[in-house]
């Protein structure tokens, strides 16, 4: 346990950050690494040199023996093989070596990732590559060295990649606008990324004896429990010890490996919790977040825990998120979000909120897809997740400068308002110039925007890839049509492509509740997408405008483009099949035997009371009985109805066409299967089951 006062020394303890790099490197190395870090420039060999030098004798101290390359390929985790420091010598000795080639490039064997195509399974060779800008760590006896992954061909197979890409991409747009508004200092503009992570936790055992969890991440048959979280008991409420020591463990952990773990407490469904953390530069705040997911499950098992981390574990009460809160900064600074005192005045921030507000109309489908997934589809429009509807929240004080943009009449801001909390021992507090909208997918919550429809399990990488490359591709626009003008010139073009750019994408703004029937169908007069599962966005990805803005900037090639769009179709469909495939094999196994026995043994009772009782009619049992041989009578049917759909999915060899079918049609049946799945089960007393039921799982930690 790391003491409080020694909290400051420990922190990145495990990590080559900048502190260890000032200390341990030449100044002339340190200033290149720095430079590199900072501006994105190219590294020298003989700096990697020196840096590989420095980090082998950090690391070894540190007690690693080994080193990867860490980096995360397409199957949406991350992924490592390791190299041992030893290098033998001639009299049967080691020595511990580790070069700057070997730092800077990585040869896995690549034949067995994702490609989507992109190379046969014959080529095999793939490289890694060095990313200075996201620190090497120490975890479990080995220096990680955070790397991008490519094919032999150069194209990009991972998700660090494109991100580095499109955080290139915005800084080089939104560097050219700051320049043309006289903002001369400006030499890059940085996206920073805070990753709230919720999740849930039960116990070890449960999870173990529950086939569809361990194989599918969530809970495919089971009844409701009688106590769920309707009495809204759970969220912020007092953490219970056990788990309380975890979640101080899970923050040690993080902090050695330089993980600004902040906020921590109870979310609103039983069992389900939240971390949160400090803001950080996109690209390491997905590297974070990733190794985040990582280190709870393994606290969690060492607590006789098991974290979930699927969308949907469990039916009829809330998912857990992800939610991306996204903003940008200059270089100098400046938070290019942050409205200030008068934010009608706040050139540089209207310009980034009118061009936010114009990429999330004009990319929604994307946006949609980059947060698709055969788990968030379940999860989007229930119980707190926002809908599959994208839509903008402002808050009143700014719908009021964008009224006013559009009118063209001055705006008249109201200031920080203090609060009456209407006792006098209570302090006056201001009050925040908008309120929450939690039923938003995009809301605006005081200097950054909240994208609250990423899903607890995936990486946020692609959600912020097409995030910074839509932002990217209106302020080029904007930045193009304002070119060479200055002063009232200048002044007066601006006024007015804002007030052009607003009114053209002012459909996508929308304050009020985005669980309701009405906003679906305003949603849809409006023009707006309801893309509800990925099959339905999928075929957006590779369309025109998708393939324009993403090669424009230079983010994916069109080969990049197909590759990713079979990759996401061929995952959704095996996910789905995994869980068809668990859910019969439980049903036919696991409830069945349950069903079976506790009918015998109801059977034999019902004999045994009306042989003791002559004239008995045992009507309670006999009811039950009927009940649940009604609900056995379906489960067979709906289950030969399951198995023959699954095996007509699987003989479907067009992606899209398998992953609809799988979608529209195996899906319902899974939905139809449960309802007498769970009809049974709901009758049949625990003990006869050979699983955990809600009940159990749901309410059993201590």
């Amino acid at each position: 346990m790391i003491e409080a006062k020694k909290l400051p020394e420990e922190y990145g303890s495990l990590v080559f950050g900048d502190k260890v790099m000032r200390e341990r490197l030449p100044k002339d190395v340190y200033k290149a690494v720095h430079k590199t870090i900072v501006s994105g420039t190219h590294l020298e060999l003989d700096v990697a040199n020196a840096v590989a030098v420095a980090m082998k004798e950090w690391a070894i101290e540190n007690g690693a023996t080994h080193y990867t390359h860490w980096f995360q390929p397409m199957t949406g985790l991350t992924a490592e093989k390791h190299d041992s420091f030893i290098s033998p010598e001639g009299d049967g000795s080691v020595i511990m070596e580790f070069s700057g080639k070997e730092l800077v490039k990585g040869e896995p064997d690549a034949s067995s990732f994702p490609s989507g195509g992109l190379r046969a399974t014959f080529e095999a060779r793939g490289y890694t590559a060095w990313d200075p800008s996201s620190p090497a760590f120490i975890k479990d006896g080995s220096l990680y060295i955070p790397t991008a992954f490519c094919s032999y061909g150069g194209e990009a197979l991972d998700k660090k990649t494109p991100l580095l890409r499109s955080m290139e991409a915005l800084s080089k747009e939104a560097v050219k606008m700051m320049k043309l508004l006289g903002y001369e200092d400006v030499n890059r503009v940085n996206t920073t990324i805070g990753s709230e992570q919720e999740y849930f936790l039960i116990d070890k055992d449960d999870y173990m004896r529950r086939k569809d969890l361990l194989f599918t991440g969530r809970t495919l048959i089971g009844a409701p429990a009688t106590k769920g979280q309707e009495m809204e008991d759970h969220y912020f409420g007092v953490i219970k010890p056990k788990v309380s020591a975890f979640m101080h463990d899970l923050d040690e952990e993080l902090w050695k490996l330089g993980i600004p773990a902040k906020t921590k407490h109870n979310e609103v469904a039983p069992s389900q919790h939240e971390m949160a953390p400090v803001f950080e530069t996109a690209n390491v705040a997905v590297d974070h977040n990733q190794l985040t997911m990582e280190v709870m499950k393994k606290v969690a098992d060492k607590h006789g825990y098991a974290c979930l981390l699927h969308e949907k574990p469990f039916e009829g009460i809330n998912g857990s998120g992800k939610h991306n809160n996204w903003s940008i900064c200059t270089d100098t600074g400046i938070n290019l979000l942050d409205p200030g005192k008068h934010p009608d005045e706040n050139i540089p921030f209207l310009i980034t909120l009118i061009a936010v507000i114009a990429a999330v109309d004009e990319y929604a489908p994307l946006l949609r897809l980059s947060v698709a997934s055969a788990g968030n589809d379940h999860r989007l429009g229930a119980n707190e997740a926002p809908p599959a509807v994208i839509s903008i929240f402002v808050g009143d004080e700014l719908t009021k400068v964008l009224d006013s943009i559009r009118s063209g009449k001055s705006f008249k801001g109201a200031g920080k308002e203090k609060m009456e909390m209407g006792a006098q021992v209570l302090p006056h507090i201001t009050k925040d110039n908008t309120d929450r909208n939690r039923t938003s997918p995009f809301a605006f919550t005081g200097n950054k925007f909240e994208f609250r429809m990423p899903g607890s399990s995936v990486s946020v990488a692609n959600a912020n890839i097409v995030l910074n490359t839509a932002v990217a591709e209106v302020i080029s626009r904007m930045t193009e049509k304002l070119s060479g003008l200055a002063g009232d010139e200048l002044h007066d073009a601006l006024t007015a492509l804002l007030k052009e750019e607003l009114i053209a994408h002012e459909k996508v703004l929308f304050n009020g509740n985005g669980y309701t029937d009405e906003w679906i169908a305003e949603a849809e007069k409006r023009g707006l997408p309801n893309l509800k599962a990925l099959p339905d966005a999928m075929p957006h990805w590779i369309g025109e405008p998708s393939v324009e803005l993403f090669t424009k900037h230079q983010i994916f090639t069109k080969e990049e483009l197909d590759s990713r769009y079979e990759i996401l179709l061929e995952n959704y469909s095996k996910s789905i099949n995994i869980e068809a495939l668990t859910m019969q094999e439980m049903v036919r196994k696991d409830l069945t035997s349950g069903i079976i026995a506790y009918e015998q043994d109801l059977t034999k009772e019902i004999l045994q009371k009306e042989q003791a009782l002559p004239g008995a009619k045992a009507a309670l049992e006999g009811n039950i009985l009927k009940t649940l041989d009604e609900a056995s009578s379906q489960i067979a049917v709906k289950l030969e109805t399951l198995k023959k759909d699954t095996l007509e999915a699987e003989s479907i060899e067009d992606p899209l066409a398998q992953a609809d079918f799988y979608e529209k049609k195996v899906l319902a049946d899974m939905d139809e299967l449960r309802v007498y799945t769970d009809q049974a089960e709901a009758l049949i007393p625990d003990e006869y089951l050979t699983y955990p039921t809600y009940g159990q799982m749901l309410f059993s930690l201590r």
